[in-house]
């Protein structure tokens, strides 16, 4: 059986392969749970993305984290909502938040910080292909030597990676202690919107699994 391949065939591959080694991804790289986590997980998060200055970033992913959340069954509002008029998680302020987020009824604190930020520079070899194609009768060999067409090279090329560790941490909202900590990376984010989306997929399949949350739809 014969595999024909054309070069623009081949091109594309290689295209997509460029690609692909850009495309963004998000992965969970370590997680705690506390021993004195409720064992019947948390129902109902107050949601504070700690990472920017910027409102339409900080609205974005806390807006992802609550949809999924709410999804699953689970009670979600964001900082950005507000647990009372007026009133917004900062540094300054924690413990007037916290006993506005006591009152509304969230059993725990959820928030999202960027830890660290890295550029990484790889280099990617070249590769040479002899794509082939149909060149006329397979029986002879002047039909057989004519299905090869000639070498086709991609140069090597160098890539940089950026990277984003960013830090989930859930707190009883009674105790203030920390109950849960995950810490995820995600190389090469193409936009706003796309990554955080992928980051809320992901770190709230991860408070599933390790039970901290448990869906009820």
């Amino acid at each position: 059986m014969k595999t024909l391949i054309s070069k623009s065939s081949f091109h594309l591959l290689i295209l997509i392969a460029i690609v692909s080694a850009c495309a963004p991804s998000t992965k969970i790289i370590g997680s705690w749970k506390s021993p004195e986590a409720e064992a019947s997980g948390y129902s109902n998060l107050f949601v504070a993305a700690m990472i920017s200055d910027n409102y339409v970033t900080k609205k974005t992913i806390e807006d992802d984290i609550d949809e999924l959340l709410i999804e699953k069954g689970i009670q979600a509002i964001s900082n950005l909502e507000k647990v009372k008029p007026g009133l917004m998680l900062t540094n300054d302020n924690k413990d007037q938040v916290v006993q506005a987020i006591r009152e509304s009824g969230r059993d725990a604190i959820m928030t999202i910080a960027i830890i660290d930020q890295t550029n990484e520079t790889r280099y990617v070899p070249g590769t040479a292909y002899t794509p082939m194609y149909y060149g006329g009768g397979y029986g002879r060999f002047g039909g057989y030597y004519g299905m090869y067409g000639p070498m086709t090279y991609s140069p090597g090329y160098y890539a940089t990676d950026k990277n984003y560790y960013v830090e989930i941490n859930l707190y009883d909202s009674e105790t203030q202690t920390l109950v849960w900590s995950a810490q995820s990376a995600t190389t090469n984010p193409s936009s706003i919107d796309k990554a955080a989306r992928e980051f809320a997929y992901v770190v709230v399949d991860k408070m599933i699994k390790d039970k901290i949350i448990i869906p009820t739809k």
